[in-house]
C-alpha cells in the first residue's frame, strides 16, 4: 500500500470563507478535541522513549530534536524552556531548526530539502552513542530530519520520530516512531493546526516525563525554577510554603540564605540543616527531594 498523507487529505469542512465566526471556531474546536485522543494511543511508545531518555541523560547524555518549519520550531520551543522551569543547562536539550535560528522568524522553506544539512549540524554538539535524536515532521516527509536519523541509527544513537501519518518516510528511520494521526486539517494541508498541536503534546510529555524521574519535581511543584524575574522569584517563595507548610517570611529567610535555589530551602527546613548539609543531602541522592528529607 503506497504511503498517504493524511495531513494533506481534504478538510472536513467546506465553503469556510462562507462561515461565519462563530461557526468556524466551534468546527476548530471541533477538529482539536480529537488531537488529545490520538495522542493517547501513542503512550506506550512515548513512555518507552522517556524511558530511554531518562537512562541516557543519567549517564550525561543529550535531548536533540530536529524539524523544519512549525515543527522545528516547536522543537527549540520546548528545550528552550528547560532552563528556566527546570533549573538545566541550555546543553541538554537543543532545538535545531532547518534554516538556522533566522528560520524561526523568517521562513527558510528550501532549508528543509537538503538530507545532510542536520547531520552536519550536529556534528558541532559532537553527538554521540549517549545521546537522543528526536526528528519532528507533521507529514513525516522532510529530507533535513530523514537524513539526519538515517545517519544517527547507522551510529548507534536511539532515534525517534514524531509524524502525523502513518509508516511515513521517517519513521522508516527511527528507532521508536510516534505517530499521533489527527486526521485532515480544518484548512486543507495546515499542519500548524492540529498537527502542530500534536507535536507540541507530545514534547511536553517527553520533557517533563524525563525531567520529573530526573527529580526536577517534588509532589507537583518544580522545586529547580530559575528565579530569574520577579514573578519566579514570587514562584519560589510559593513552592517553598507549599512544600514545607512555612510560612511567607520564613520561606524567605530560607531562600535567601541559599541563594534562591527551592529545592535547598526546602531540605534545609524539612530538616532542620544548613545550606551545606542540605546540598549534601541533595547531592547524595542525585537531587530528589523526597530521598533527601527522609520521606523515600
Amino acid at each position: 500500500m503506497a504511503f498517504q498523507k493524511i495531513t494533506e487529505s481534504e478538510s472536513l469542512y467546506d465553503n469556510l470563507d462562507q462561515m461565519s465566526v462563530r461557526e468556524l471556531l466551534e468546527g476548530i474546536n471541533n477538529e482539536d478535541r480529537k488531537v488529545a485522543i490520538a495522542v493517547g494511543r501513542e503512550i506506550p511508545k512515548i513512555e518507552k522513549l522517556v524511558t530511554r531518555i531518562v537512562e541516557r541523560m543519567r549517564r550525561g547524555g543529550r535531548l536533540f530534536y530536529i524539524g523544519a518549519g512549525t515543527s522545528g520550531r516547536l522543537g527549540v520551543l520546548d528545550a528552550s524552556e528547560i532552563p528556566p522551569t527546570y533549573g538545566m543547562p541550555n546543553t541538554l536539550v537543543i532545538g535545531l531548526i532547518a534554516g538556522g535560528d533566522r528560520a524561526l522568524r523568517n521562513p527558510v522553506e528550501s532549508a528543509e530539502d537538503d538530507l545532510d544539512k542536520a547531520w552536519e549540524e550536529l556534528q558541532q554538539y559532537h553527538i554521540n552513542t549517549n545521546d537522543t535524536l528526536v526528528g519532528i515532521a507533521a507529514s513525516g516527509t522532510t529530507p533535513y530530519v530523514i537524513g539526519a536519523l538515517r545517519k544517527a541509527r547507522s551510529e548507534g544513537i536511539l532515534t525517534a520520530s514524531i509524524s502525523c501519518n502513518p509508516d511515513s518516510p521517517m519513521a522508516a528511520e527511527a528507532e521508536i516512531a510516534i505517530e499521533p494521526v489527527v486526521g485532515p486539517e480544518f484548512v486543507t494541508g495546515s499542519t500548524r493546526m492540529k498537527s502542530g498541536t500534536a507535536q507540541k503534546m507530545v514534547l511536553n510529555m517527553l520533557s517533563t516525563g524525563a525531567m520529573i524521574k530526573l527529580g526536577k519535581v517534588y509532589g507537583n511543584l518544580m522545586v529547580d525554577v530559575k528565579p530569574t524575574n520577579a514573578k519566579l522569584v514570587e514562584r519560589c517563595k510559593r513552592i517553598v510554603c507549599e512544600a514545607t507548610g512555612v510560612d511567607y517570611d520564613t520561606a524567605t529567610e530560607a531562600l535567601e540564605k541559599c541563594g534562591y535555589r527551592a529545592k535547598v530551602a526546602i531540605v534545609m527546613l524539612k530538616t532542620g540543616s544548613d545550606v551545606h548539609e542540605a546540598e549534601q543531602r541533595l547531592e547524595a541522592h542525585e537531587g530528589r527531594v523526597a530521598q533527601a528529607v527522609g520521606e523515600n
